[in-house]
């Protein structure tokens, strides 16, 4: 069955996965280090991981996989639930799947290697905006469609 996975620490759509996954009647895991308030709703289990470098990734790609759903920012995180099989979304609603993945982990490294060389260079981009929520419910909508499909 079809689930969700959250990597929740700095995700700006939980609330809004949380709304469309419970009206599919899906299984909604938030998984973080803490710091955030957990859902009442009996189909979201809040998963708090120990402190350290990647244990909430670590948590997700261990589980995610064909048929399930997962919400994450994170580039290296998306490609083992791509490999694993699962439909992966950014939080603008960007897909991330096999045709575009080695270009997204391609840039996450040159753009680490430009930091590291200029230590003035800061990073960041633009502000999460209401169309990038809007962008990112319509896309949620049609990956957990596609997902239950099978």
């Amino acid at each position: 069955m079809t689930a969700v996975y959250v990597d929740a620490d700095a995700c700006p759509v939980k609330a809004e996965a949380e709304r469309v996954a419970t009206r599919h009647g899906l299984r909604m895991f938030v998984v973080s280090n803490g710091g955030i308030r957990p859902s009442s709703h009996p189909l979201v289990e809040t998963v708090i991981v120990p402190d350290g470098p990647d244990v909430a990734d670590m948590w997700i790609a261990d589980r995610a996989g064909a048929g399930d759903v997962v919400i994450t920012g994170d580039i290296p995180l998306a490609a083992k639930c791509v490999a694993a099989g699962a439909r992966v979304l950014r939080h603008n609603g960007e897909p991330l799947n096999e045709r575009n993945i080695g270009q997204q982990l391609a840039s996450r490294d040159l753009m680490a290697d430009l930091r590291a060389a200029d230590p003035f260079r800061q990073g960041g981009g633009r502000p999460f905006s209401k169309a990038d929520r809007s962008r990112f419910l319509d896309a949620l909508e049609r990956e957990i469609r596609a997902a239950m499909k099978g």
